[in-house]
């Protein structure tokens, strides 16, 4: 259209060069309208695109989600590299999961009607059960309380820093998990977290310092897209840092308490209701993000040492690529760094390195680029002095879930690098 005009314009403004300057005048005049039309036209396009762009990030971060993203390549990194998008990303989603992993149920391999085998019981009952083909934990339909079923300490496995996530699934009654001081039995929480019929998160806690429970309530998402108890799965996750309170629904923060008492040491699932609720994707590990969001690491190589004494191995999401391929991210050799010093404290030691990926893409590539991870995560590690003998790269792709990779915060868990003793 501006091309169109343009040509309009010249062939006006050469006539005018041969007219009476009268007639010479009134065609410049002709061009010079010409020439404010189509920039009101640009100015107003613009706006528009601008008013557009702004009303997206607005919903994007109501909605608690960054918009539709398919599997094709090419439109991800058009997500990932867009103005709006990394304008609101971090609003609320800045959760960072522990990385001394001390409890993990992805529910599978169990016989279903079976107690969970993974799980001690409080009161009521729960079993193993299927939900379109996959194996969930199941809540009876009246008072079930289960806790995580851990032998090394059993009541004391939290610190002061830790994380805890999970998937739920209900259509009513009331959820409620608790947080026991170490020498206290159940009914005596540092603090609880409870919701029901209403949607709304509420963090009941007690204060640093005092004994007096104060009660925080999250913000009320009523809307259909985000109420909980919708019979679709939610991402659950907790952080706790030496003070902080943060808890998540699908990768978006609802509740941020600071000042609230350190020393939980067990915790358990409690569920009320007329129909049954289903769980799966349990995950508990110490170290939290920085207070505030500072950034930083929460790997030591004691942490690592202290995982890898416990559980076999260690498993870290702090270490990242660039997206879609093999090449480490500047801000991941701290967290390789922390793991050199651990293997060349123990030069004898073999490990398996392993790479996996999200689910987005095609499985033969995301196989691929999991293999050429767990070798760039080698190659690096041999650079800081480890003995490259003692290393095994391996691929996984997409085929070890720990989250739901439905949501953004869960396929952030699931880009994840494990060191495997052997």
């Amino acid at each position: 259209m501006m091309k169109r005009i343009s040509i309009v314009a010249v062939g006006l403004l050469l006539s005018a060069a041969f007219l009476p300057d009268a007639e010479a005048q009134f065609l410049k005049g002709l061009v010079n309208k010409a020439k404010e039309k189509v920039k009101q036209k640009v100015e107003q396009k613009v706006e528009n695109a601008v008013e557009g762009a702004v009303e997206g990030a607005a919903d994007a971060v109501l909605n608690g989600k960054k918009g539709n993203k398919n599997n094709d390549a090419a439109d991800v990194e058009d997500v990932e590299e867009g103005e709006a998008e990394v304008s609101t990303s971090n609003v609320k989603s800045d959760f960072v999961p522990g990385s001394v992993v001390v409890f993990e149920d992805v529910v599978k391999g169990e016989k279903v009607g079976e107690f969970p085998s993974k799980w001690d019981l409080e009161r009521g009952n729960a079993e193993i059960a299927k939900v379109n083909g996959e194996q969930v934990i199941e809540f009876a339909t009246e008072d079930s309380w289960i806790k995580p079923l851990i032998s090394k300490n059993p009541k004391n496995y939290f610190g002061d820093e830790f994380s805890v996530e999970f998937d739920l699934m209900y259509t009513e009654g009331e959820f409620e998990i608790d947080f026991m001081h170490p020498d206290a039995e159940r009914d005596n929480e540092i603090f609880t977290l409870t919701w029901g019929h209403n949607y709304n998160l509420c963090l009941s806690y007690v204060r640093s310092g005092s004994n007096s429970n104060t009660d925080k309530e999250g913000e009320s998402r009523q809307d259909q897209k985000t109420q909980l108890n919708n019979n679709r799965w939610h991402h659950y996750a907790i952080s706790f840092n030496k003070r902080v309170i943060k808890v998540y629904v699908d990768g978006v923060r609802y509740i941020n308490v600071p000042g609230a008492k350190a020393g939980a040491g067990w915790m358990t699932f409690f569920y009320r209701g007329d129909k049954p609720a289903y769980m799966k994707n349990v995950r508990i590990a110490r170290g939290a993000g920085e207070l505030y969001g500072r950034n930083a690491t929460d790997a030591s190589a004691a942490a690592i040492e202290k995982a890898i004494a416990e559980t076999g191995k260690f498993v870290t999401n702090n270490i990242l690529f660039e997206t879609g391929k093999a090449e480490l991210k500047a801000e991941s050799m701290a967290e390789i760094q922390k793991v050199a010093e651990y293997m060349k404290k123990n030069p004898t030691a073999r490990f398996l390195v392993v790479g996996h990926t999200d689910n987005v893409g095609k499985d033969a590539s995301n196989q691929t680029l999991s293999e050429n991870r767990a070798k760039s995560v080698v190659a690096a590690l041999a650079k800081l002095g480890v003995d490259d003998f003692n290393l095994k790269a391996e691929g996984r792709g997409a085929s070890e879930p720990v989250a739901d990779n439905k949501t953004d915060a869960g396929r952030a868990k699931n880009r994840r690098v494990e060191f495997i003793k052997k």
